[in-house]
């Protein structure tokens, strides 16, 4: 599997200087990135720094939806609906289509289901994948392992957190190897399902963000032994 790092932990980084932080992210190690947001580089320009920093990310197989908000959400049939059409249009191209959840999937129920189980479950392996964000789906009280077993095959990608829960129901996002998640048993999983990029996401950081993400890659280093993914 490969690793990859999620740009919204860096993201006030990125608006001030993203080309020199993509370098750092680079030297850290990380193979892969995803963007949230593309900071006025039109996809030419990004695609030659990518290049020449060999981080990969433009030109990829997947296209992910980020998440909906709960007032943009419509129905299921008509979200199912939409998202499918959606796949067609990028399988046309050669690109897979997934979908990024929240914790907030797996709370909400629909009828007599978990709305992501529903959700999934109206749709086939070839016109929706999953970006298991294992973080929040222990938030919700959901075993992350159980869901890529029941899932293998369509969880190219996960987001990779960790994340440390409060009683009083707040809860800390933490460099990798510092919270409560059972990593290596999560990576175990993936790679049994298939997944092909464990992504680093640290939704918010204590210390300035690049120590956080060279905190997470020194544990992947540490914990992980990486391959090289093409």
């Amino acid at each position: 599997m490969g690793i990859g790092l999620q740009l919204y932990t860096l993201r006030d980084e990125m608006a001030h200087d993203a080309a020199t932080v993509l370098q750092k992210v680079a030297e850290m190690g990380y193979e892969g990135v995803e963007f949230a947001g593309y900071y006025d580089f039109s996809p030419e320009q990004l695609k030659k720094l990518l290049t020449n920093l060999s981080l990969k990310a433009i030109g990829s197989r997947y296209v992910v939806c980020p998440g909906i908000n709960q007032e943009q959400r419509q129905s299921l049939p008509e979200t199912v609906a939409f998202f499918i059409e959606c796949s067609k249009q990028f399988a046309s191209k050669g690109i897979a289509f997934g979908f990024h959840n929240h914790y907030v999937e797996f709370t909400e129920t629909y009828g007599d289901q978990i709305w992501f189980d529903a959700f999934f479950g109206f749709t086939s392996p070839n016109d929706m994948k999953s970006e298991l964000d294992v973080c929040w789906v222990h938030k919700a009280g959901r075993d992350p392992i159980t869901y890529l077993e029941k899932y293998a095959g369509r969880v190219p990608l996960i987001h990779l957190k960790d994340i440390r829960k409060f009683t009083d129901g707040t809860y800390q996002t933490l460099e990798l190897g510092r919270g409560e998640m059972n990593l290596p048993a999560i990576i175990a999983a993936a790679k049994a399902a298939g997944t092909e990029w464990l992504i680093v996401e640290q939704d918010d950081c204590d210390q300035p963000a690049l120590e956080s993400v060279k905190i997470s890659m020194d544990w992947l280093h540490q914990n992980y032994r990486f391959t090289e993914v093409v």
